[in-house]
């Protein structure tokens, strides 16, 4: 894909395809639902809270990238909107389906997406999935996906969308080690807090002794 999205844009027109694959007799999407498609707290990772600026702006973008258009009718004084993406990437229902989700979850197993798709796509086998997953990484005019190293910790790689544009060494390095960097943040606030737990009841001790004296002196 020749352009390149910001996160914002991402989600909006993730939510675009969204809307337009599960509920067509709502859509194309005027400026507040549209903000609510983003702001869901469900089927969305990370779960964010776009004001309407936020929503306009990343329209605004996806509009001068030719992805996304303003739908006005007669019987509509309110302006609404639909993304045009898939007017021109000639994408299967099954693979729009997984870009979709890949673009509103974020890096996902070939099991999650085929479990998140249902409303979408539905996939009767995980071949079906890791089929439709290999078409968008090969595509003739650019790959839309693209598979990453296996995490530390984690039996099955994942996979997400090249929207964002490719991913950087240090990236790939970096999402390869969060859990052992998250594991050290734990293991040092742990180790602070008995610590902290240790001196309190050292002064514990020291405070019933000298209640202890102090109670002596009138026995």
């Amino acid at each position: 894909m020749e352009v390149i999205l910001n996160a914002d844009e991402i989600r909006v027109l993730g939510s675009l395809i969204e809307k337009e694959m599960t509920t067509p007799d709502y859509y194309p999407l005027t400026l507040n639902a549209l903000m609510h498609a983003c702001n869901q707290k469900s089927s969305r990772d990370p779960v964010v809270s776009f004001d309407e600026q936020t929503v306009v702006r990343a329209l605004d973008g996806l509009r001068e990238k030719k992805l996304a258009r303003v739908v006005s009718s007669p019987d509509s004084r309110v302006a609404k909107y639909r993304q045009i993406f898939t007017d021109t990437a000639n994408l299967t229902q099954a693979e729009l389906a997984l870009l979709c989700v890949l673009m509103l979850r974020g890096p996902q197993t070939v099991g999650e997406l085929r479990g998140r798709t249902e409303r979408l796509c539905n996939f009767e086998r995980v071949a079906e999935v890791e089929a439709a997953l290999q078409r968008l990484i090969n595509r003739d005019s650019g790959a839309l996906v693209m598979l990453l190293p296996r995490q530390t910790g984690l039996k099955e790689p994942r996979f997400m969308h090249l929207l964002a544009g490719e991913v950087q060494d240090n990236e790939m390095k970096s999402r390869n080690e969060p859990t052992i960097f998250e594991a050290r943040i734990d293991n040092e606030r742990i180790s602070r807090i008995e610590q902290e737990i240790e001196s309190l009841r050292r002064e514990l001790m020291e405070l019933k002794r000298d209640f202890s004296d102090f109670k002596k002196q009138f026995d």
